[in-house]
């Protein structure tokens, strides 16, 4: 008997260490699905969204509001959905949240007019608020700022290789199936990230605060999050830089497939190829924090979005009319992309572990409040010419780095 005890007391370190290395593993494979329920609910169907636009009888305005409805549901619910978090706590909201998002699914799936397909996309945005936000909430309740960073730079690395599949995927099954297949497999995707927090997400909210919902707690935190240097400094960050890949997924599938030509299932792959430069971008992201800090790494990251923006804009002004001499530049945007990202999520809640969902929330709101507005500004143009996707990453690449190198470089923590 003492012998058995000295053993199991020997190897318990060990197993502990095993047991704490699959559990951080499993969290970080469902927070990348968690994340990844974003740009598998725009970019599996943008190779649909002509087709499907055209079979409903509906108008390039309609077809994008689509996605713009879409996103500001997102954006707007979060600022409910954050404080219900801090509340209850982020596992009832991430079941409930997902239930809801796979009913709205569904309804996209068998909508017979545009109308109702608007109508069910932004039940799916609203829903699938809740699930983006309190999947950026658990890194803060799981991890301190610098090590977030670099946790949330794993997720959005699994969450590169979802979207790097889901416009391949989507193009191939709108040209056998037809527009409604790529909606249906993004039903099949909910129901996987509902059995991964089921199964695998346990609650990481450790304090609930009970007064969360009170009218006067509510608008304390709510000044508190808005009065923060940080949080501004990070948000802008991220919501430029999203801004900007907005615009190329709002109007690219117009601009490749209508103006430039390209088939849908070659669509597919450009952005295949573009979420791939995103994937690198992630790695980029550790690499570059590991060696130079987080300051450093955002200002480079700035450089590489604005150089793209601006080749960008110079290959247009040349007349190169051709979607290599836009997805060249146009990947170095996505490079930064994936730097801004995780260490834009993860710093505009590191100064709130109390109020995590609600820091959460306001950052959201800001990226797809950006979205929509742009998606209204696509709407009233005339998608003829590369023109609207040039102008528009362009102007998010020359905000992304003013943000880059003064607001972060001030406010951010030095590592």
């Amino acid at each position: 008997m003492p012998a058995t005890d000295a053993s199991t007391s020997s190897t318990s370190p060990a197993a502990e260490r095993i047991a704490r290395t699959a559990q951080a593993a499993s969290t970080i494979v469902v927070l990348a699905a968690l994340l990844s329920l974003q740009p598998v609910t725009t970019d599996a169907y943008l190779p649909a969204l002509p087709a499907l636009t055209q079979a409903l009888g509906g108008s390039m305005a309609s077809g994008q509001l689509t996605l713009s409805a879409l996103l500001l549901a997102f954006g707007g619910s979060q600022l409910i959905w954050g404080p219900l978090s801090d509340r209850f706590g982020r596992r009832p909201i991430l079941l409930c949240s997902i239930v809801l998002y796979t009913l709205a699914s569904l309804g996209s799936v068998v909508a017979a007019s545009m109308d109702l397909l608007i109508l069910w996309r932004t039940l799916q945005g609203a829903a699938m608020g809740a699930v983006v936000m309190c999947g950026r909430a658990i890194v803060r309740d799981l991890y301190s700022p610098v090590s977030g960073a670099r946790a949330m730079s794993k997720a959005l690395t699994g969450l590169g290789v979802v979207a790097c599949m889901c416009a391949p995927v989507g193009g191939l099954l709108t040209q056998w199936l037809g527009w409604r297949a790529p909606l249906a497999a993004v039903t099949a995707y909910a129901l996987i990230c509902l059995w991964l927090v089921w199964r695998y997400m346990p609650e990481t909210l450790q304090q609930p605060n009970p007064q969360a919902l009170q009218p006067r707690t509510l608008a304390r935190t709510w000044a508190l999050v808005l009065r923060h240097p940080t949080f501004w400094a990070y948000s802008l960050l991220t919501t430029a830089s999203y801004g900007g890949l907005f615009v190329y997924l709002a109007s690219s599938s117009f601009i490749f497939i209508d103006v430039l030509g390209m088939s849908r299932t070659h669509y597919g792959w450009v952005l295949f190829s573009s979420g791939l430069s995103y994937f690198f971008g992630t790695f980029l992201c550790r690499a570059l924090m590991a060696r130079w800090g987080l300051r450093r790494t955002v200002a480079l990251g700035g450089l590489l979005s604005v150089s793209g923006g601006t080749l960008m804009a110079g290959a247009a002004w040349m007349g190169w009319q051709h979607p290599v001499a836009l997805l060249a530049p146009f990947y170095l945007f996505t490079l930064g992309h994936g730097i801004h990202q995780p260490c834009g999520q993860t710093g505009c809640v590191a100064p709130f572990p109390q109020a995590a969902g609600v820091a959460s929330a306001f950052n959201g709101f800001m990226m797809t409040l950006l979205a929509f507005a742009i998606g209204l500004w696509l709407g009233q143009l005339r998608v003829d010419s590369v023109w609207p996707l040039v102008q528009g990453v362009w102007g998010c690449s020359l905000l992304l780095a003013l943000v880059a190198w003064w607001p972060v470089q001030k406010f951010a923590p030095s590592s």
